[in-house]
């Protein structure tokens, strides 16, 4: 299955660090938030990817999103990335490929390495649909940060 715009955002729960899990089930329906899928924290286009977003986060807060980040590391992994990089948004651990899989933007296999989430976004509005999505089958793409802050002034 793969999550298409004009679905309404599946509910999972998700780890932001050891101990601490994030409810989407709260989130869903109550305001708008972006879903930034990536395959490894500490890789170099991930880890500019976070920090593009990070720098521009001024642009992204008068239109009242949230954002998250998600990789199939572990929860000790996600939340060292987000605190070494100074981010204003959590990365949740999909540790066990479950919400990659959900959204369909998982590599089975991506050169030799199994189960890592593709590089994606997706922009839920504040009814819980998803507006806007970009999936990519190549890691080292990177996101165009100017659709994605258009699909979020439009959410």
């Amino acid at each position: 299955m793969q999550i298409q715009v004009g679905d309404h955002c599946p509910s999972f729960r998700l780890s932001s660090k050891p101990g601490t899990e994030i409810d989407m089930a709260s989130v869903i329906g109550t305001r708008k938030f972006v879903l930034l899928f990536m395959p490894l924290a500490f890789s170099p286009v991930c880890t500019a990817e976070v920090c593009t977003i990070r720098d521009r986060w001024t642009q992204l807060q008068p239109a009242g999103v949230s954002v998250f980040g998600i990789t199939v590391d572990s929860p000790f992994a996600t939340e060292k990335f987000r605190v070494l990089e100074n981010l204003p948004f959590p990365i949740l651990s999909d540790f066990n490929k479950d919400v990659s899989r959900m959204f369909g933007v998982l590599h089975e296999d991506l050169k030799g390495m199994k189960g890592l989430a593709k590089r994606s976004v997706f922009v839920v509005n504040s009814s819980g649909i998803v507006t806007y999505r970009w999936i990519t089958e190549t890691p080292s793409d990177q996101i165009d940060f100017v659709a994605l802050e258009s699909a979020v002034a439009s959410a």
